[in-house]
């Protein structure tokens, strides 16, 4: 009989494999993740923003020069390369016969200023609208190089914001907030409706982007007048935005399930958000961010609403196809892998006949 005790296993000790197996099929592994994934994502989250924004530092901007045969380059390249000096980045130069053509490229915005001598002196235009916080790192620094070069500097805002958004943040704002109300809609579609089948859940996240970007540019513009809009297109890319985004995350759903939100995030907000150029030109970010930012939905949102708005003749495609092309690949791998789908209702039983 003791030795019958002896040879049963102590059930107060477990082996480690055991004690890891419970652990991970109780709520407590879940719960552990998350807390993980929150710390690390509130660090990425404040060291993403603080990269992008925290210290804007020029680069390469493009910039037209106007070139005259009246004896003026010389002045020019010394103006040019204090400009380069004072900035300590390189101007990105663009030579045009006129003035006309200068503005025209200014108004495609393939360029941020206009250079131009004039009775030996200096006129620079810059676009406001274009970026802000370019057009006042140029305005800064020409004084400057004027003063230093004893040489008369004319700085002129040839395309200012609007008087309700001085800053040029509200098109940052108002993209910010289709980008992440679109997929958070997608996830309370998933939460309180998982009953929803794949064509209906897409059903409604067209009605809600359709909504929300109404409401968003209605407030904004109707409500607060701190910006006026060219109401339709500007509704149009707010909901096409809501709508990229909710499919981004149903996308991220049937790959991931239940921690779909993670790689939503990092896409739209971390990575898609600070490179977007909203809130700092791309001239001003770090180089790789600058130039990934306008093939992600949001940069792509923000693009799109800003030449809406301050360059209505000049709309390019280029925004607009990049939403759309988010939006097929979105919509095509969720149809795809549809039967994983967290959500749905079970097929109705076929009658049976006596």
């Amino acid at each position: 009989m003791a030795d019958d005790l002896a040879q049963r296993p102590d059930p107060e000790r477990r082996s480690p494999r055991s004690v890891w197996t419970s652990f991970k099929r109780s709520p407590y592994f879940p719960a552990t993740v998350i807390v993980l994934i929150i710390s690390a994502g509130a660090g990425l989250f404040a060291g993403s923003y603080t990269y992008a924004f925290a210290n804007p530092t020029p680069r390469k901007i493009p910039t037209a020069v106007v070139i005259t045969d009246d004896g003026t380059a010389a002045p020019r390249h010394r103006f040019i390369a204090g400009m380069e000096k004072a900035l300590n980045a390189s101007l990105r130069l663009h030579a045009y016969p006129s003035d006309e053509q200068a503005r025209w490229s200014l108004e495609e915005q393939r360029v941020f200023a206009v250079l131009r001598m004039r009775d030996h002196g200096v006129r620079l235009d810059v676009a406001g609208a274009a970026g802000s916080s370019v057009a006042q790192v140029l305005t800064q620094a020409a004084v400057k190089v004027g003063r230093a070069a004893r040489v008369p500097v004319e700085v002129t805002d040839v395309k200012p914001l609007q008087r309700g958004d001085p800053r040029g943040l509200a098109v940052f704002y108002i993209s910010l907030a289709a980008t992440i109300i679109g997929f958070l809609g997608a996830i309370q579609l998933s939460v309180n409706a998982s009953g929803l089948n794949p064509g209906e859940r897409i059903l409604f996240i067209i009605a809600y982007a359709l909504l929300g970007g109404f409401t968003i540019a209605a407030i904004v513009d109707w409500g607060l007048g701190a910006l006026r809009l060219p109401f339709p297109e500007s509704w149009a890319i707010l909901a096409l935005t809501m709508l990229t985004s909710g499919l981004v995350f149903s996308m991220f759903n049937v790959l991931f399930g239940r921690w779909a939100l993670i790689p939503t995030w990092g896409l739209m907000v971390l990575l898609g958000n600070p490179s977007s150029g909203g809130a700092v030109s791309w001239p001003l970010l770090p180089s790789l961010l600058g130039t990934i930012g306008r093939w992600l939905p949001p940069g792509a949102s923000v693009n799109a609403q800003h030449t809406a708005i301050y360059f209505r003749q000049h709309q390019h495609a280029f925004p607009f196809l990049v939403l759309a092309g988010w939006c097929l690949v979105s919509a095509v791998v969720f149809w795809t892998w549809r039967h994983r789908h967290p959500g749905g209702r079970p097929p109705r039983a076929t009658p049976t006949r006596c």
